[in-house]
């Protein structure tokens, strides 16, 4: 769609409408900074305020100025609250196309791996499983699966990703589908992460904030890993995790720009 398709307010409403229930909420302006650049399908975007919108790409993203110009179609903010209830303070919001699982679970499949995949053990708390798939996109991991109830594109989640879900492989899975590859689970009675050295096909996998690794996973794993903690601590945020193992990882790689 280009912007003489729906550039009139009621049409953009119309169109918003009707491809709501399907789509992913891209709520901000830096999920939709994200969703644009790594090619995304975004099929409406909708502010109260264009201009402003605007001036935030010519300041933060350049890059995606054209292509939020072209999408962008200004309503009123009453009726933008009407259709996304907890707006972003950037006043701007859009609807993308979600990737096919096919395809997802064929990136999470394709063998030799350059980068770990992360799991989330039946995670509970929609924020951290957000923050942990933003800090997977950074590290360039392969992706990001959980198992359990918890949609890892749920609206939540992908606020907190800041729409970095395009950028890495998500989905839910069940333990039997998890890629192939070492499994290097996060326990407390893991052997120190600092001894050890990541391979880039690592299937790394942490517990969830409750109640830690399930016991089918802590059987499935190659490898029990456990980070530095003071006594006394009783654990890391989850995303904390996941970023401290991350960049152990990373940190046996050479130094250079990422793909």
């Amino acid at each position: 769609m280009n912007r003489t398709e729906a550039a009139d307010p009621d049409d953009a409403v119309r169109v918003w409408r009707g491809l709501a229930e399907a789509s992913v909420l891209l709520d901000g302006f830096h999920a939709i900074k994200h969703a644009l650049r790594f090619a995304a399908r975004v099929p409406v975007a909708l502010t109260s305020d264009r201009s402003a919108v605007l001036a935030l790409a010519d300041d933060l993203a350049p890059d995606v100025r054209d292509a939020l110009d072209a999408l962008l179609v200004q309503v009123p903010d009453e009726r933008l609250r009407a259709l996304v209830p907890r707006l972003h303070p950037t006043a701007v919001a859009a609807l993308a196309v979600r990737p096919s699982r096919a395809a997802n679970l064929a990136a999470l499949a394709r063998t030799p791996r350059t980068a770990p995949v992360v799991v989330l053990d039946d995670p509970r708390n929609l924020g951290n499983a957000g923050a942990v798939i933003r800090l997977a996109a950074g590290f360039g991991a392969t992706g990001v699966v959980t198992t359990g109830t918890l949609d890892p594109w749920h609206p939540t989640v992908v606020r907190g990703g800041a729409g970095l879900h395009f950028a890495t492989a998500v989905e839910r899975v069940d333990l039997a589908e998890l890629p192939q590859g070492p499994v290097f689970a996060l326990d407390a009675e893991g052997e120190d992460i600092r001894g050890l050295k990541l391979p880039d096909d690592a299937v790394l996998a942490f517990g969830s904030e409750r109640s830690g690794l399930s016991a089918e996973l802590r059987d499935r794993a190659d490898h029990l890993v456990s980070l530095p903690m003071r006594p006394q601590v009783s654990s890391y945020n989850l995303a904390t995790s996941v970023g401290m193992t991350l960049f152990h990882w990373s940190a046996g790689r050479p130094p250079g720009p990422e793909a």
